[in-house]
């Protein structure tokens, strides 16, 4: 599988993460969807830097 394939499957798996937690439990409250949101992908953005991007 091409490095492509596996940020778009990595990006889709965010995308997924992002709104279901959304979804299911911050509904109705803003300010912390925001932060959580915020937080989810910061730490996407860490497991990539460590363990899917080739240097």
């Amino acid at each position: 599988m091409g490095i492509k394939a596996v940020v778009v499957l990595y990006v889709l798996a965010l995308v997924v993460v992002v709104v279901g937690v959304d979804v299911l439990f911050f509904r109705h409250h803003f300010l912390e969807r925001l932060l959580v949101n915020v937080g989810i992908i910061l730490v996407f953005t860490a497991f990539y830097l460590t363990f899917v991007k080739r240097p």
